[in-house]
């Protein structure tokens, strides 16, 4: 199939945010029904167990990060060359960056589990918790890397335009996850015993037909190819410009990851409620923040398109846009969240300290997703033009500079426990959310797209 033969939908200064946002939105609900659901199961398998998973997750989700230096490139690219109709070097640039992530996957795969006991000696988990989060690690660490195939195929699906096909995987995998659960907790594999192996085996299997409906799809929608035979010779300059676009941004994120297990470290030191106050948190929360990601994962796209296009003006006024819209839903919700949280925090637990110190965790996350939203909107719409190592520099200084710090001091020394922690968190989020903000109104992203 070449380059003219593809089919391409066409994103442009006329695409409604919620013909991609939408899809996106739904997707990224199911996916978050799917954590909440592990984490309600597991809730009445064995509190610990929540614990031990959140933790082992925090660690697996710098994986995530790293694996997502190409995937995060690749939704550049492709938008930019979809944006300039520069069609024929699009296969050369499928091919390399599913199996560039394929063999990184792997490489980080093995080094995650073979170093699995120093991680979490490193984040203080408990000796009830150990156990558990090292089987996660081992399971569903181990098999990351097909997480990182996925990735890349979700990008390049989501900027030719098929949104829609992440909404329609993530239906399938909450399906299989929810029905491995309950074979291997409550069904009839729970003789077997496995607990936390069980649900690991879930996610990791639900992943692998993620990935395989993934690839399908991309062919039955005649979007192009995969061949080893298109990277040979190998396009070193392609991937080393696929690296230096995702490399700055994979930082960011890997920062903000590290910046995580720090706060979260200052937590662990706070006792098994604490801990357990802030997962059953994070998973109202998720919801509070939906929009805003959708929103500004869609702009993200579209942005790309119009700036590989040369229409600078219009991708300008498309980030205010998503803006108007993203930042007041994005309120509402979060504060949603936490009058409601009294209330839904039983779906979790009954215990009554670890409900007292969510709600206050509640209340700070308003002004978390707040900052976040900005944060969200201008980061992925200054990648997508290409001024990538601006949102890092911003976001190493706030994060340590103001969220860790402030979040130590409030938490800890001044006794706010997790709600002070959090607190530290938004004053990071909001403070960097107008910084970067004020940067694409002034337009300093204008002329560094990668497609001239």
């Amino acid at each position: 199939m070449t380059g003219k033969e593809q089919k391409v939908r066409v994103i442009d200064e006329k695409t409604p945010l919620l013909v991609i946002a939408g899809p996106m939105f739904v997707e990224l609900f199911l996916n978050i029904l799917l954590n909440n659901i592990d984490t309600v199961m597991l809730s009445h398998y064995s509190e610990n167990a929540v614990g031990a998973v959140g933790n082992a997750n925090q660690i697996m989700s710098l994986l995530i990060i790293m694996f997502n230096i190409i995937a995060t490139a690749t939704s550049v690219v492709v938008a930019q060359y979809l944006g300039a109709k520069m069609f024929d070097r699009m296969n050369q640039i499928y091919s390399l960056a599913l199996v560039v992530n394929l063999f990184f996957g792997i490489f980080l795969c093995g080094g995650l589990v073979l170093c699995k006991h120093s991680l979490m000696n490193l984040l203080h988990v408990s000796g009830e918790m150990m156990p558990d989060a090292l089987t996660y690690i081992n399971i569903v660490g181990g098999g990351l890397f097909v997480q990182a195939c996925y990735n890349v195929m979700l990008q390049i699906l989501r900027c030719n335009g098929h949104a829609k096909i992440g909404m329609y995987i993530s239906i399938v995998i909450n399906v299989i996850n929810i029905g491995g659960n309950y074979m291997f907790l409550y069904g009839p594999l729970k003789f077997l015993q496995l607990g936390v192996a069980g649900v690991s085996i879930s996610t990791v299997f639900a992943r692998m037909i993620a990935l395989l409906v993934a690839i399908i799809f991309f062919y039955q929608a005649g979007i192009g190819r995969l061949s080893l035979r298109l990277l040979v010779p190998f396009p070193g300059k392609q991937l080393a410009e696929m690296i230096r676009v995702g490399l700055p941004s994979a930082g960011e994120n890997l920062s903000y990851s590290l910046y995580q297990i720090v706060l979260l470290s200052f937590v662990n030191r706070m006792g098994n409620d604490a801990v357990n106050a802030r997962a059953y948190c994070n998973a109202i929360i998720s919801f509070g923040m939906l929009f805003s990601n959708a929103a500004a994962m869609s702009t993200q796209i579209i942005v790309g398109h119009l700036v590989g296009a040369g229409k600078e003006e219009a991708a300008y006024r498309r980030v205010f846009d998503t803006l108007k819209v993203s930042m007041p839903i994005t309120i509402g919700l979060s504060a949603a969240n936490w009058l409601l949280s009294p209330f839904t925090l039983h779906i979790f637990t009954n215990n009554q300290q670890i409900i007292r110190l969510a709600y206050g965790i509640m209340f700070a996350d308003i002004f978390v997703e707040i900052g976040r939203c900005l944060n969200m909107t201008f980061v992925n719409s200054l990648k997508a033009a290409g001024d990538y190592v601006y949102p890092l520099i911003v976001g190493l200084i706030t994060m340590w500079g103001l969220g860790a710090t402030v979040g130590y001091t409030l938490g800890i020394p001044l006794g706010l426990g997790v709600a002070g922690v959090f607190a530290g968190t938004a004053t990071d989020e909001c403070i960097r959310g107008l910084i970067v903000m004020h940067h694409w109104r002034k337009r300093k992203w204008v002329g560094k797209a990668i497609v001239k």
